[in-house]
């Protein structure tokens, strides 16, 4: 995995501004890894995705995730602080984009009288489905789109004609698979003493905190490059402990 400087940071940035959140993910992997075919990236399964992701922003921000909620009772606005490192942990299994352990793997689970045999899901299945205006069609078809054999018995039957109950449990045993698109948090507001969860995904975290970063550092750009004339290139070449100097010394 490449880490991203600043300029790469910006390149994504605006590769990315106006893109769905399956191509954000995508721009970003393409970032860490240049060498590695676009197809293969998209192959990677989301648990494997999220961990891609997860290691890059470690690399990128450092360890520390800090967010925040409201309260759905009171409104009280809370700060969250995660700790990236706890989150990897053996959940997800960081793999290498386009090596024999990456991409989709095969699982199988029975459900009285069926037996299922499905493959976990990818950045390129999402893609697919971007187009769907429908939340719970596009559920549907992402489903079984990944289911790869359904055996009745002795018979094989296509994947339309599972029932709703096969379909939930196909849904349940995905989001166990190693994802943090399933990741939830459990908060307590000091307030009011309210519990609710929180769902982490690592994407739209990711991304919103680029598009901040993004939108400071161009600033700085702008305001040092109109006091010394300096390029682009080169004020992101130095250090932000460099350019946070050169700040004060304007009275910034």
């Amino acid at each position: 995995m490449q880490p991203l400087s600043a300029s790469g940071l910006l390149e994504v940035w605006e590769r990315g501004a106006d893109r769905s959140p399956v191509e954000q993910a995508l721009i970003l992997l393409a970032a860490a890894y240049p060498r590695t075919p676009a197809e293969a990236l998209a192959n990677l399964t989301i648990g494997q995705r999220d961990a891609c992701l997860l290691q890059l922003r470690l690399l990128t921000f450092g360890p520390q995730l800090n967010g925040l909620a409201a309260c759905p009772s009171c409104g009280e606005r809370l700060e969250l602080a995660l700790d990236a490192r706890d989150l990897q942990g053996d959940r997800l299994a960081l793999p290498e984009p386009g090596s024999a352990e990456a991409g989709s793997t095969e699982a199988a689970f029975t459900l009285a009288p069926y037996e299922v045999t499905y493959r976990l899901p990818t950045s390129a299945d999402l893609r697919r489905l971007t187009r769907l205006d429908d939340p719970g069609l596009a559920r549907q078809q992402l489903l079984e789109a990944c289911v790869l054999k359904v055996r009745r018995g002795k018979k094989t039957v296509p994947a339309g004609e599972l029932p709703d109950d096969v379909l939930a449990a196909l849904g349940e045993r995905m989001g166990q698979a190693g994802s943090l698109a399933d990741l939830t948090l459990a908060v307590t507001c000091p307030a009011c003493r309210h519990q609710w969860k929180v769902l982490f995904d690592i994407v739209s975290f990711f991304w919103s905190e680029i598009s901040a970063w993004a939108a400071r550092l161009m600033r700085e750009v702008h305001i040092l490059a109109s006091a010394y004339g300096w390029r682009e290139a080169d004020i992101l070449a130095l250090s932000p402990w460099r350019r946070q100097r050169y700040l004060e010394l304007i009275g910034i």
